[in-house]
């Protein structure tokens, strides 16, 4: 590793990726979330139905606290491993470490869900999952404002939220093709290791020099983590502005399956959940690159993410307003077109408002705790409200609005156009 390519690992990028690159990264980024979503969709809810009868508690209780302890770790993990990957070293460089670590960790954690006899052994493997994963995710991320220049970032950005819903798709089809729940884990597990291959064998990282790594120290560690919102106004507008949009958008998945089961009565719900899943993946991703690389030329972010939140704002209050089959087609839909553009026009709001290149890892992984919190949030909220609050019509109103909310604040960024 020569000395500039070295130094070039805190410098603001400047050479355009090129597509290679941007579809291997994309491929990685998937895999993971088939690694996520796979589990997420079908296998864990069908694995909380099994496993309730001896608790004691519901299956939407059961899952409600499997998905909120999981999350729990990914809220740390995530802003953890980032900011272990920017003092990284290694040879191969600061992210690929972590890449490979972390994906392999995650699809040996599957594996273990796959042989999951009870609910605290789906737990364990769940938090594994979720440990695993975000290192490999932290690391995936991060390579975006290491290596794309700012106007580029919409446009990448859209590519890696084409390859996240894809892999939401993928994950779920594989859940549901595999032909059982041991078998669903096991495709999961295998696509996630394949996926990241390309990128980890054909593309070099860059190196942070060991002379550039800041002195070791837990309390400096530790209090890394805190961004100030007084010191960094934007940053932390943008967080809470991502963190309602996500709350919202979990709020919506997190009872999909009983959704259809129990209130539309749907023959047969697991189909039911791939159908919506790929409505919503296919509207999305006309979307994504699209409202990606129109905000890279405009060179503008907020009125794509503000019109996006109200869009999907619309179609979650539809699905309390239409409660019916066709209803949650057109919903799916409406919220694909409207999430597209936000995941990639955020994301590239995100990587502008960072602080310092020393820190980018660390600081996506505080940024990505808006991705991981409604994890948390979203069971704690809608367990009570479809149990004892009015059911699956205020559970749609309150995600609109929690939505709707987050799509106004973006207003209040004010250093980014």
């Amino acid at each position: 590793m020569t000395t500039a390519r070295a130094a070039a690992a805190l410098a603001e990028p400047a050479e355009p990726v090129g597509r290679g690159w941007t579809a291997a990264l994309s491929l990685a980024n998937g895999a993971i979330w088939v690694g996520w979503f796979g589990p997420l969709q079908i296998l864990l809810a069908s694995q909380a139905g099994d496993f309730a009868p001896g608790s004691g508690m519901s299956k939407e209780t059961v899952l409600a606290w499997v998905t909120g302890a999981g999350a729990v770790v990914s809220l740390l993990a995530n802003p953890f491993f980032g900011a272990l990957s920017d003092r990284t070293t290694a040879r191969r460089g600061r992210r690929t470490p972590w890449i490979v670590a972390g994906t392999a960790g995650g699809a040996l954690s599957l594996l273990l869900l796959a042989g999951a006899g009870g609910l605290w052994t789906m737990t364990l493997g769940w938090c594994l999952v979720q440990l695993t994963l975000n290192a490999a995710f932290a690391a995936v991320t991060a390579a975006v404002p290491d290596r794309v220049p700012r106007l580029q970032r919409g446009a990448v950005g859209g590519w890696l939220g084409a390859a996240q819903i894809l892999g939401v798709v993928g994950g779920t089809g594989l859940a549901t093709a595999a032909g059982g729940v041991g078998a669903g884990y096991a495709a999961c597990a295998v696509f996630a290791v394949v996926g990241v291959v390309p990128y980890v064998l054909r593309y070099e990282d860059l190196r942070l020099a060991p002379a550039d790594r800041p002195p070791w120290s837990w309390r400096g560690f530790l209090t890394g983590f805190w961004l100030s919102p007084r010191r960094h106004p934007d940053l932390g507008w943008a967080w809470l502005t991502r963190f309602l949009i996500n709350l919202s958008n979990s709020l919506v998945l997190l009872y999909l399956l009983y959704y259809l089961r129990d209130r539309l009565h749907y023959a047969d719900p697991d189909r039911g959940v791939l159908i919506l899943t790929a409505v919503n993946g296919l509207t999305l991703m006309t979307t994504v690159v699209f409202g990606g690389v129109w905000s890279d030329r405009v060179g503008r972010r907020k009125p794509f993410v503000v019109w996006s939140g109200v869009l999907m704002a619309v179609a979650t209050a539809a699905l309390a307003g239409w409660q019916t089959w066709p209803g949650a087609i057109v919903a799916a839909a409406v919220l694909g077109v409207g999430f597209g553009v936000f995941t990639s026009v955020d994301f590239a709001l995100m990587t502008d408002v960072l602080p310092k290149a020393l820190d980018r890892g660390k600081d996506l992984g505080v940024i990505n705790v808006a991705n991981a919190l409604p994890q948390v949030t979203a069971p704690a909220l809608a367990a009570p409200i479809v149990t004892y609050l009015g059911g699956y019509r205020v559970l749609y109103l309150v995600a609109a609005v929690v939505g709707l909310a987050g799509a106004v604040l973006v207003g209040r960024i004010r250093g980014v156009e």
